[in-house]
């Protein structure tokens, strides 16, 4: 059994910013393995399927991003999913647009999402890392991610999110080199 979580704020005000590519790469997957549809459980949207033969829970906590750990918690405390077996995708601003990096553990890097996941769940649980790029300025952030990916960056975010989508069986089997790698070769971030 897996838990993939994707990282962002609810409704529709939110739907198309940089912090809500978490949302959509796990829209992405539901979409692409033909899941269930979503349904409101653990203070989420929740949603089952499978990927490879194996069962595959999908959550996306309604809870705004900066208590998302609540609704990570009660999922994998209902299923006894281990931190192992949960991934969470989220936006990296330290990463270049398009860039993706996979690992497990590690700090939140600022980051409220991990923030309130590692202080509610655990902090020994895989990450994607999906880059949404930089301000340039450290007080420009908060901002930068709570804006909306322009037309033209929508030209390589939703190739990325379908190569994610495409790559999620290689995931959820735990082969983060193949997922990277599969990813990378259906996927060819922008130059910058």
């Amino acid at each position: 059994m897996r838990l993939i979580v994707g990282l962002g704020n609810p409704g529709p005000r939110y739907e198309r910013q940089r912090h809500n590519v978490g949302f959509m790469a796990v829209d992405a997957i539901v979409r692409r393995h033909d899941f269930g549809p979503f349904k409101p459980k653990f203070k989420g949207e929740f949603a089952e399927g499978t990927i490879d033969g194996q069962r595959v829970m999908v959550l996306k906590p309604q809870t705004f991003m900066n208590v998302s750990g609540e609704s990570v918690a009660a999922a994998a405390g209902f299923y006894k999913v281990k931190p192992e077996e949960v991934c969470v995708i989220h936006d990296e601003i330290d990463l270049a647009e398009g860039r993706i990096r996979v690992k497990r553990g590690g700090g939140a890097a600022g980051h409220n999402g991990l923030r309130s996941i590692d202080a509610l769940f655990a902090n020994d649980y895989w990450r994607v890392r999906l880059g949404v790029g930089h301000p340039g300025a450290k007080e420009l952030v908060h901002a930068y991610v709570l804006q909306n990916f322009p037309p033209e960056e929508m030209l390589w975010l939703s190739p990325l999110l379908d190569a994610v989508a495409q790559a999620a069986p290689l995931l959820v089997r735990d082969d983060t080199a193949g997922f990277t790698g599969k990813v990378a070769l259906l996927f060819r971030p922008p130059q910058n």
